[in-house]
């Protein structure tokens, strides 16, 4: 069944407004609560993808928190912190960890206009010494109360939304498909839209069938699969 047209321009409207080009590292955050605001927020921002490393063997699970973002934010799973970062780097981010040592700056005086990745520590230790080595810059966000440590998940929120000032500040964002490339446009258009067909052409080694202009699969598949997202 195909979608609805209001459904589909609501899908693309948001597509549209995703960037490629900021997003976040977790390192071994494992409460579901967390996690789940975490991508809330990248989903609020207009992050397209998140990153994560977890525990050996951990399966990240979501909370009601999440409100189904974990839907529209791609999270990418890596070994290590160490494969993390390099990933990273290979593609071009700059990495900023979230720090309280000597050389950590006030993360309201860097530019995160350019391809920006924030990594953020496990809840009780923070980031682990690996990443505190391996990361461009460490930050950190002043405190004036006892505590000297926000929620990971708020802190996340801080820091993806200081980088959208600045992008909005600039211009350089609205409407423009930030660093997507038109076949990663298409291909996560298709994967919104209709996901069980998606995971089908996967699972067959196929590729994804063309939509037209108002959101119906160009092509003749099994009825069981023409599933709405």
């Amino acid at each position: 069944m195909p979608l609805l047209p209001r459904r589909f321009k609501r899908i693309k409207s948001v597509l549209e407004r995703r960037m490629s080009n900021l997003t976040i590292l977790t390192e071994e955050i494992e409460k579901p609560h967390n996690l789940s605001a975490i991508l809330r927020t990248c989903d609020a921002v207009g992050v397209l993808e998140a990153h994560a490393v977890f525990k050996e063997n951990r399966i990240p699970t979501f909370n009601s928190t999440a409100q189904g973002s974990q839907k529209w934010v791609k999270l990418n799973r890596h070994k290590s912190i160490e494969v993390a970062i390099k990933y990273l780097k290979e593609m071009g981010f700059k990495l900023y960890g979230t720090n309280l040592n000597e050389n950590a700056k006030d993360y309201r005086m860097l530019d995160y206009r350019g391809p920006t990745a924030f990594v953020m520590g496990a809840e009780k230790w923070g980031l682990s010494k690996s990443a505190s080595m391996l990361v461009d810059e460490s930050i950190f966000i002043p405190m004036r109360g006892m505590v000297q440590s926000l929620n990971v998940s708020v802190a996340s929120a801080a820091l993806l939304f200081e980088a959208l000032r600045q992008r909005e500040q600039e211009g350089s964002h609205l409407d423009s498909r930030e660093n997507i490339s038109e076949a990663l446009y298409n291909k996560t258009l298709f994967e919104w839209c209709y996901p069980e067909v998606a995971n089908w052409c996967k699972s067959h080694g196929r590729d994804y069938p063309k939509l037209n202009p108002v959101g119906e699969i160009m092509e003749n598949l099994p009825r069981t699969n023409k599933f709405r997202c």
